[in-house]
């Protein structure tokens, strides 16, 4: 399945979905209106998008991805990332936090249901519209995922973890935490689980601040997670396979949704810039149109791009064998790297397009908030990291001998 807005052009209207269902489609709209009315004072104060999160809790977005089963929605990721896609022109760090709420809400669908505790969370979740937070990077390693230093720990009837974080976005304001972790004190880094703690399992010890350039509502200070729970709450699934299976694909589908709407928005300025200025002029472009016509074709090709992406796991879920292979992992890893480079074509292209009222940060046509957050898309898990670590693993593999191999 795919999704209408994706593949729409910039001036479609934004509630004419037809390949997405149209409840959760028109509570997207009414969430992003209220995280755009807030999206200046989250950027400017650094804060928490409260309003935007709220709305979106009060309008059953967090549990969309939960099974009807369990009380939620049973979306689909195509319907997940066009929610996506509607809050990142709205506001970029509500978005994202979307985004990684619903990866690791992903995870728990996936890899723990049919587990008591997990489907327990699972109805929780839907009824009380939990958000949950994401702690995957750690101390020295910072963006390598797939190594761990604190590990699971028995304590008794329980478990506990004591982790420093690179970051947990919104670890304040969430109420719980996914989070990676050695298997045992004696496992490997690689050897890891995927854990989750609710508020009264843990305390988080502020570590570092978050004084960025853009995603600045995201608050993803470091914090060291202190945590205690029951050893059910720990996935009987390694992660390796949670990570090649869902929190791979779904994470980079869903960033590269979120980034495409802030491109969008960007786009959208642009165009309405270009239009005034040639009704202004008698018909005359101004000299940046031709920077507009670039913002919107590269719009039009990151929005394919993710299409396509959608299409691709849509085939292969379910399927462990398909999803690890080498070709999907590779397009999903890939799809990160192209989507974040293309989105920040996009709105560069865009700010080109508006001139000098782009550049400034008053005005109905700035493009600083956008071009700030999407700076922070190529570095958040550094494309050079994964283009590395693609050329290891394609060291390992066999070039194909014809188009059909």
């Amino acid at each position: 399945m795919t999704i209408q807005h994706l593949h729409a052009g910039v001036d479609a209207a934004p509630d004419s979905a037809v390949a997405v269902p149209v409840e959760p489609a028109l509570r997207a709209l009414v969430v992003a209106g209220i995280a755009a009315e807030h999206a200046e004072a989250v950027d400017r104060d650094a804060r928490f998008p409260a309003e935007a999160i709220a709305a979106a809790k009060a309008h059953r977005l967090m549990s969309l991805f939960v099974p009807a089963e369990f009380g939620g929605e049973g979306a689909d990721l195509a319907v997940v990332a066009d929610v996506a896609y509607a809050l990142g022109r709205a506001c970029a760090s509500t978005a994202m936090i979307f985004a990684m709420h619903q990866t690791k809400v992903a995870c728990l669908v996936e890899h723990g249901r049919g587990q008591p505790w997990h489907d327990d969370l699972l109805r929780r979740l839907a009824r009380e519209q939990f958000l949950l937070a994401s702690s995957t990077t750690e101390g020295q390693g910072g963006g390598n995922v797939r190594s761990s230093a604190a590990a699971i720990e028995p304590d008794g009837t329980h478990v506990t973890l004591d982790r420093a974080a690179t970051v947990i976005s919104y670890g304040a304001e969430a109420d719980g935490v996914v989070t990676t972790a050695r298997r045992a004190p004696d496992a490997a880094p690689s050897d890891q689980v995927l854990a989750v703690f609710l508020k009264e399992d843990y305390a988080l010890e502020r570590l570092s601040g978050w004084e960025t350039l853009g995603m600045r509502g995201t608050s993803s200070f470091g914090f060291r997670l202190r945590a205690r729970g029951l050893p059910a709450q720990v996935l009987p699934v390694p992660y390796q396979a949670i990570h090649a299976q869902t929190m791979t694909p779904v994470s980079h589908i869903l960033w590269s949704s979120a980034w495409a709407g802030i491109a969008a928005g960007a786009v959208e300025r642009a165009q309405a810039f270009t239009r005034q200025a040639a009704r202004g002029a008698g018909g005359q472009l101004p000299p940046g149109a031709s920077h507009y016509g670039k913002a919107a074709s590269s719009l039009r090709t990151l929005r394919t791009l993710i299409a396509g992406a959608l299409d691709r796991y849509a085939q292969a879920r379910g399927d462990a064998k398909a999803l690890s292979s080498l070709d999907v992992q590779t397009a999903v890893t890939m799809l990160k790297v192209e989507a974040s480079e293309l989105a920040v074509a996009t709105v560069s292209s865009a700010l080109r397009a508006c001139g000098l009222a782009g550049y400034r940060q008053d005005g109905a046509f700035s493009i600083g908030r956008a071009l700030r957050d999407i700076l922070s898309a190529p570095i958040m898990i550094h494309n050079d990291r994964i283009t590395a670590n693609l050329a290891a693993t394609g060291l390992m593999s066999t070039v194909p001998a014809s188009l059909r191999d």
